[in-house]
């Protein structure tokens, strides 16, 4: 699991809960509003069957497991690998990372090797590769819309909310107090109900995706780096330079002395 998610939901939780424990002395009952509610997230689920496609919201648990738990090799961790692979190929010949392959859990990783074992030129391996970053890149935009039309449009049901609650006060002024009261509450809870989902859960969310985005495809491309490299018999501190080309320079050191 991804510590700073954790971290980051848990706090969220905890500021929210003791700011509103304070404002309402324990009676948490005040914060709700059953209109609101059906305004705010039924209005944004409408919004989220307009917008995407259903084989995409289909992947929703799937974006939500990418953004507590962390996936695939880190650059360093890439790095490393790499160089042992090609340390490997070099001192052994490539066809002996067959054996290594059944190691491997990332399939992109496997599949390049796959292909460099089996002797398939360097051009093909280099297409095929990048039509998969760019396959992943698609998912991972998807991730992040999904997350960005509920920032975009949440806070706007909100509104929506609290105009009627406004038209809603409007049209029984010199009425009953308890309807005046009541409409009132539409409008201000269901604005915070819109505020709270946009900046404190799609918000974080889908900028937590979008770095993870950019973490993968950057190891992918490390590891495309690494498999020609090692396809064209590189000398595997060769191999390691091309691949410490994307560390920062601040960690490079302490890659090439382990």
């Amino acid at each position: 699991m991804d510590k700073a998610s954790l971290i980051g939901c848990i706090l969220g939780f905890l500021a929210c809960g003791w700011v509103a424990f304070r404002a309402s002395h324990g009676h948490f009952e005040i914060f709700y509003s059953e209109k609101g509610l059906v305004m705010v997230f039924g209005g944004t689920l409408s919004v989220l069957f307009m917008a995407m496609p259903m084989d995409k919201l289909k992947s929703v648990p799937g974006y939500i497991k990418r953004f507590m738990f962390e996936r695939g090799l880190s650059p360093a961790e890439t790095v490393k690998l790499m160089n042992t692979l090609s340390d490997k190929a070099r001192r052994d010949g490539i066809l002996a990372l067959e054996a290594e392959i059944e190691k491997i859990k990332d399939p992109f990783l496997v599949a390049g090797l796959k292909m460099a074992v089996d002797g398939t030129d360097e051009a093909t391996i280099e297409q095929t590769l990048r039509f998969e970053v760019m396959a992943m890149q698609d998912r991972h935009k998807a991730g992040k819309k999904f997350f960005d039309l509920i920032k975009l449009y949440g806070p706007g049901y909100g509104l929506v909310a609290t105009l009627i609650g406004q038209i809603g006060m409007f049209g029984n002024l010199g009425g009953d107090i308890e309807i005046l009261g009541g409409m009132l509450a539409v409008a201000v809870v269901a604005t915070m109900y819109g505020t709270v989902l946009a900046n404190a859960v799609a918000g974080p969310m889908g900028d937590k995706l979008a770095l993870r985005s950019s973490e993968e495809i950057l190891s992918k491309e490390m590891m495309l780096q690494g498999i020609l490299s090692i396809q064209a018999g590189d000398n595997p501190r060769a191999t390691q330079e091309k691949m410490l080309a994307f560390i920062p320079q601040t960690i490079r050191s302490s890659l090439r002395a382990a």
